[in-house]
């Protein structure tokens, strides 16, 4: 296999038993939720305005509150997922801590006290917004396109990021929004330009550096 294509299909091999193993804990967690009459949820669930409350942004995203919200979000989790992840798992570690607590913070900050709010949609939409805009910042063509399908095909997904969206923590939504298009920005591919190539001597110049003083030593000696 061609050096250019094996890192390529690796990081995607990486990204697709990564997302993988990001359902299979959701799922497992939800079927032990689910026993316990869904007291994880309650108890782990981020609840705004209470500093012993911070750290349950980091459970959050694997608690649901049902069958049907589980499976509304694993879809779009793994889909968003891999194709944020599919291009190296450094940045794509980054940008999902960006993402957790942006939209944990979200919740925490603004959600009315009484709410407890659980689910990965919040981390479904800060890859949303990663995968649109990363190809435009890295300048990469197949990412720019990438995005522009994404955007075209779930652009109906920015309805859940307006107030009063019913049934939904819609401000879970925004902060994950706001986070993935941050990490598209921050996490940017900035490059590295090469300094210019030194000019070839012209034919019949004196070569110059440690070839010239060679010679100088050379004629000093007659040779």
């Amino acid at each position: 296999m061609a050096p250019r294509f094996a890192r390529p299909l690796r990081d995607s091999r990486t990204a697709l038993f990564t997302m993988l193993g990001v359902l299979a804990v959701i799922w497992a967690v939800q079927v032990a939720n689910w026993l316990d009459d869904y007291r994880l949820s309650y108890e782990y669930g981020m609840s705004s305005g209470r500093l012993d409350e911070l750290p349950d942004l980091l459970t959050m995203p694997f608690l649901h509150f049902g069958w049907e919200h589980v499976e509304a979000n694993s879809w779009p989790l793994f889909a968003f997922g891999f194709l944020a992840a599919y291009r190296g798992m450094r940045r794509f570690l980054l940008a999902t801590a960006l993402i957790v607590l942006s939209s944990g913070l979200a919740v925490w900050w603004f959600e009315r006290p009484d709410a407890v709010t659980a689910g990965a949609s919040g981390v479904v939409y800060g890859y949303f917004g990663y995968v649109v805009l990363r190809g435009i910042f890295d300048r990469n063509p197949l990412d720019t396109v990438i995005g522009v399908v994404v955007a075209a095909l779930y652009s109906y997904l920015l309805l859940g990021v307006l107030p009063g969206a019913q049934g939904v923590s819609w401000l879970g939504h925004l902060g994950g929004l706001v986070g993935g298009l941050l990490g598209a920005w921050l996490l940017r591919d900035r490059g590295t330009r090469r300094a210019p190539a030194a000019p070839a001597p012209a034919a019949g110049a004196a070569p110059s550096g440690p070839a010239s003083a060679l010679l100088k030593e050379l004629d000093d000696l007659g040779i």
